[in-house]
C-alpha cells in the first residue's frame, strides 16, 4: 500500500474534500447539517479565535460533519469513500495537515473562492477549481445511483489513487438536493 500512497496528491484530496463539503452544506445541496461553515459566515465566526488558521478550523468542522452524515447514510464494509479512505491514506492526509496550516496564506484565495461556491452544480465547481476534466465528466455521466438511492457504486475493485478519489468526489453529483448518494469503491485485497 505504501507504493500507492506515493501516487496520491494529498493537496488535491484536500481540495476535493473541501469542494464536496462546501457543496453539501445546508445553504447549497442540503446534505449535512452545516450552513455556510466553509462560507463567509464560517470564516467570520472562526477568524476571531483562529486568526491565521481559521480556514482549516472551518475545514475540520465541515469534514467531521460530512463524514458522520455519509456514514449514517451508507457505510459499506471493505470499501472506500471520499470520507473513509484506507487507514494508511488517512494517516498520510493527517500528516500533511501541519504543513498546510504553516502555509495558510497560500490557501487564502482557494478558501475565498470556495466560500463563494455552493449552490452551483458540483461538477461545474470541480471544473472551476481545476480538479476534474472531460474524462472525469464522461466517467461520472456513466455512474448510476444504486436501487435504494443511497449510494453510487464504482464498478470493479480499486486501490487508492488520485483517479479513484476524484471519481469518489465527483460521484456526489449523482445526489439530489437534500438527498445525497454516497459514491464508493470496493477495495482490492
Amino acid at each position: 500500500m505504501t507504493q500507492t500512497l506515493s501516487h496520491i496528491d494529498f493537496e488535491r484530496l484536500l481540495k476535493l474534500r473541501l469542494a464536496v463539503a462546501r457543496h453539501g452544506e445546508m445553504d447549497a445541496a442540503g446534505w449535512w447539517n452545516t450552513k455556510g461553515i466553509l462560507g463567509r459566515h464560517g470564516a467570520l465566526a472562526l477568524k476571531r479565535g483562529f486568526p491565521s488558521t481559521h480556514h482549516f478550523a472551518q475545514a475540520r468542522i465541515a469534514f467531521a460533519v460530512a463524514r458522520s452524515r455519509c456514514r449514517e447514510i451508507f457505510d459499506p464494509p471493505g470499501c472506500m469513500t471520499l470520507w473513509h479512505l484506507p487507514a494508511e491514506v488517512e494517516d498520510q492526509f493527517e500528516a500533511h495537515w501541519q504543513d498546510w496550516l504553516d502555509q495558510g496564506e497560500r490557501w487564502g484565495a482557494f478558501f475565498e473562492t470556495l466560500a463563494a461556491a455552493g449552490g452551483k452544480d458540483l461538477l461545474a465547481e470541480l471544473v472551476e477549481f481545476g480538479l476534474i476534466d472531460q474524462n472525469h465528466l464522461d466517467a461520472v455521466a456513466k455512474l448510476r445511483r444504486s436501487a435504494e438511492g443511497r449510494s453510487v457504486p464504482l464498478s470493479g475493485t480499486y486501490r487508492p489513487s488520485d483517479e479513484v478519489i476524484t471519481l469518489l468526489a465527483a460521484g456526489f453529483a449523482r445526489g439530489e438536493r437534500g438527498n445525497p448518494a454516497i459514491p464508493y469503491a470496493r477495495l482490492e485485497d
